[in-house]
């Protein structure tokens, strides 16, 4: 059965009337590991951290701890703009060279003092030819780094890059650090690591000599819970005491109605979109990609698949950010018009609403339950203008390799947490074709090209910003991709604590501010 929306009810009703019975009838299961120690606050998360050094560790998990064991140079405010952390100020002499100043007392967890020293090696691993990480592309630009004096440190790039600063966002390790900052780190933050055992949970202590508002709480409990129902079964149970992000819009609903919990919700900046390959004989036509846009129905993904936990998108980059465009090109749900352009484009519907396509794409997404119902409502949209769509669902992984290789005419993906409009280029620039950057759309425009370069080389901010907003509005024209919603954040929570915030960019270290009014009621596992 198909609603007039194009939302298929008889699936949608049946996968959250599962997690209406998965929620309300089932006990966890466990083998009784030890209770969280007096007053400490148990965060449910999808998976184990794979490294908890800072300068290494990319995944999720790794990066929810470094912001509660780390502090960095520089840290995001709700704008996605960078403001100080461990910098007292920070200039810019010349359009190649960046000086910092860091705060004086500050210790790191083992009682060791935070200098200059200690930044310059922290940055200076990325230039260490035998330094392995995932981050080190980042810092491709970065020539030298040097103390001037305790606390003053200089970073020489090779070339102007205006986004350079988002890359101190960077958790500062001691000066020597090794290979042992994969399992004991030690930074400066809030709090340090008291306890780690793998796919089980990492503990946490409140760090009594942290330089700013000591934690309100004494520690922190990641426990690992990889089912996405089993996380909402020990929030109702009350084994967790609160869970940020990592449940299904469905699992959300259901805990809405437990008077036991509450929901806190705030836009965020994850960024769901169909990519197209511009290469396609098909999709190499401007009015098709634009067809396409005009016929999938966002208000209703987010309505119906994501229950209201999105909003539809207008690019890749946020609203919150500084650089968003906000008069940028939209595509609205407007089916003449998207039959229009296809007619326009020398694919007409020869029998109207009769079987015959006007030609067939294919669509690859992976086998998510979620991105699997997207990609079905995706289908009908299009089928309403004559386009057929083959959905081929993979494992994320042959997807993602799929995509890497240009192997498709359509993807569903998402960007997660795109905070610095720097991405614009990585992504859209021509010379960022795989294998050297995301331009896995082979999208190319001079104009788009031009700009790019003149906002990625300008240290000025309002240049920057008017430069970005041009771009958008071009490659938004252009339709490389179709934008589909915005992820919405949010905290599920036991009611009795307080000091919850969600912001844009979910930073773990807020956890920091949040305390029990009484204490909570512990159930046993």
């Amino acid at each position: 059965m198909i609603a007039r929306d194009g939302v298929p009810r008889i699936v949608w009703h049946a996968h959250a009337l599962t997690a209406g019975l998965l929620l309300g009838g089932l006990a966890v299961p466990g083998c009784a590991p030890p209770p969280p120690a007096a007053g400490y606050l148990v965060v449910g998360v999808a998976s184990s951290p794979d490294n908890l050094d800072p300068r290494v560790g990319s995944d999720a998990a790794s990066q929810q701890i470094h912001q509660l064991v780390f502090n960095s140079l520089l840290k995001l405010d709700d704008r996605l703009d960078v403001v100080p952390d461990l910098a007292t100020r920070w200039s810019t002499p010349t359009d190649r060279t960046y000086v910092v100043e860091i705060r004086r007392g500050l210790t790191f967890h083992d009682g060791r003092p935070l200098t200059a020293v200690d930044v310059v090696y922290t940055f200076q691993s990325f230039l260490d030819p035998a330094f392995v990480s995932p981050r080190k592309g980042a810092y491709r630009l970065l020539a030298s780094v040097r103390a001037l004096d305790d606390h003053t440190i200089e970073f020489t790039l090779s070339e102007p890059f205006g986004s350079f600063p988002i890359n101190l966002v960077m958790g500062i390790v001691p000066a020597g650090a090794g290979a042992e900052m994969a399992r004991s780190p030690v930074g400066t933050g809030p709090y340090l690591v008291e306890e780690m055992r793998p796919d089980d949970r990492v503990t946490l202590r409140r760090f009594g000599d942290y330089a700013g508002q000591p934690a309100r709480n004494p520690g922190l409990v990641l426990k690992v819970v990889p089912d996405d129902t089993m996380r909402g079964l020990e929030l109702r149970k009350g084994t967790v005491d609160l869970v940020i992000n990592d449940l299904s819009p469905d699992v959300v609903a259901q805990l809405e109605e437990d008077s036991a919990l509450r929901v806190l919700r705030a836009p965020g900046i994850d960024y769901a979109y169909v990519g197209l390959n511009l290469r396609d004989p098909i999709l190499a036509d401007v009015r098709v990609r634009q067809a396409l846009a005009h016929a999938i129905d966002r208000e209703a993904i987010v309505a119906y698949l994501r229950r209201g936990l999105a909003r539809p998108a207008a690019g890749i980059l946020p609203p919150s950010s500084w650089a968003f465009d906000p008069d940028g090109v939209t595509f609205p749900v407007d089916l003449d018009r998207a039959r229009r352009l296809l007619d326009d484009a020398g694919y007409p519907d020869r029998d109207g609403d009769g079987p015959s396509a006007r030609f067939r794409l294919t669509l690859r997404t992976s086998t998510a339950e979620f991105f699997r119902l997207q990609a079905a409502v995706i289908q009908q949209d299009l089928a309403r203008v004559g386009v057929d769509v083959e959905i081929r669902s993979t494992e994320f992984a042959t997807l993602y390799a799929d995509v890497l290789r240009g192997n498709f005419q359509m993807y569903t993906l998402q960007w997660v947490g795109v905070t610095d409009p720097d991405m614009l280029r990585r992504v859209f620039h021509s010379e960022q074709m795989p294998p050297s950057g995301f331009n896995r759309g082979f999208y190319r425009n001079p104009d788009v090209d031009v700009l790019i370069d003149a906002a990625t080389r300008s240290i000025d901010y309002d240049e920057r910003r008017t430069l970005y907003r041009r771009i958008q509005s071009l490659v938004a024209h252009d339709v490389p991709y179709i934008s589909l919603w915005y992820k919405t954040n949010f905290i599920v929570a036991q009611r009795e604590l307080e000091g919850l915030r969600v912001s844009p960019y979910i930073d773990f270290a807020q956890l920091a501010d949040v305390s029990a009014r009484a204490p909570l009621a512990r159930v046993s596992p």
